[in-house]
């Protein structure tokens, strides 16, 4: 008989090597890595067949979880090797196969000066209360800043902590603060259930892995406003995509209380995106709203569609859009131009800031 856990150890050796944000083991084709946002086949290897793959996911998948996957057919779980290199994985099947894409979290959480992030971000640990957003789409590095956000309340104040995510993702080493890291599926029953009890659990700062639903958004914004500092995740592209995402979640007759919640408790939205550079590697391009008292009332009138031109007409308040930090990074030399059209919202615009 094979021995799938070597094989497995390989690829997960050979994800860490290569600095790779993910795994993909799917049957008829190589082993693959996405590296620098690109997808890899490690041609070394040979062919995974559905033997194989099976093989792969069995030495993968704990224990306890193994009947749950055969029962629902996928599964999200969180894999840690050797205490190297932490995995988020989801296993699933397709066209019968089994199948796995496994995220990639380094043990190390980085600085928001090693990611690249702005300083300015720093501001944003320091309130007693409120909600800060980070979003983008999938893969564009959410969980990370996040995560070096929290770590850099570890290591400079002394709070409490709670974090609720599915899965875990990185995981802390508790300094200053006292951090309780709860698991979707494994210490609660879902993020709905853990926000609701979080209150009577003394936090003073709570941080969502991703606001899935109303419940879990109208509970986050509730924390905000009664004294806790709340940090998120939401998919969206953009400050105003995100703001008219969570009104609209709403039923008709709650729209204007969460506008007045939001306007009030709102700190800022964080957008960003993981842009490969020509050398290889990835450097992140960003749009950031401040709660400004405009902002705050452009949010409690309805006027979400000037939010656009409030970012790009504020940047002595530090706001900037992500049309203007693609432009920066080209300017700089360290995207190019190809990259940033293709990750730009409003190409028309970016062409203007770049005079062409």
């Amino acid at each position: 008989m094979k021995d799938y856990q070597i094989q497995l150890d390989e690829l997960l050796e050979a994800a860490a090597k290569h600095n790779a944000s993910d795994i993909h083991i799917s049957v008829g084709r190589y082993p693959t890595l996405r590296i620098d946002g690109r997808l890899v086949p490690l041609n070394k290897y040979q062919i995974i067949t559905a033997e194989t793959a099976e093989g792969l996911v069995s030495a993968l998948i704990p224990s306890e979880h193994k009947e749950e996957f055969l029962l629902k057919k996928e599964i999200d779980f969180s894999y840690n090797y050797k205490d190297k290199v932490r995995f988020r994985v989801n296993v699933f099947r397709q066209r019968g196969f089994f199948s796995a894409a496994l995220r990639v979290f380094p043990p190390k959480i980085r600085t928001l000066k090693e990611l690249n992030l702005p300083e300015i971000l720093e501001t944003f640990v320091k309130p007693a209360q409120g909600f800060f957003l980070v979003t983008g789409p999938s893969g564009q590095g959410k969980s990370t800043t996040l995560a070096a956000l929290i770590d850099l309340i570890n290591h400079n104040y002394t709070k409490h902590i709670i974090t609720i995510e599915d899965p875990i993702e990185y995981m802390f080493d508790q300094d200053k603060c006292l951090i309780d890291q709860r698991e979707v599926g494994k210490d609660t029953l879902s993020f709905r259930r853990a926000l609701r009890s979080v209150l009577r659990q003394d936090p003073d700062i709570i941080m969502v892995g991703e606001m899935r639903d109303l419940e879990t958004i109208a509970t986050a914004i509730t924390a905000a406003e009664t004294g806790h500092l709340v940090f998120a995740t939401l998919h969206t592209n953009s400050a105003a995509q995100t703001i008219d995402r969570i009104i609209d979640s709403f039923p008709m007759g709650s729209k204007n209380q969460i506008r007045a919640q939001l306007a009030s408790s709102l700190l800022g939205v964080f957008s960003q995106r993981l842009i490969p550079m020509p050398g290889g590697g990835r450097i992140p391009a960003f749009e950031l709203m401040l709660a400004t008292p405009a902002v705050r009332s452009l949010i409690r009138e309805d006027k979400i569609y000037q939010l656009d031109l409030v970012i790009e007409t504020s940047s002595d308040d530090n706001m900037i859009s992500l049309n203007r930090s693609l432009a920066n990074l080209v300017h700089r030399g360290l995207i190019s131009m190809e990259s940033a059209e293709a990750y730009s919202l409003d190409k028309s615009d970016l062409k203007l800031l770049l005079g062409r």
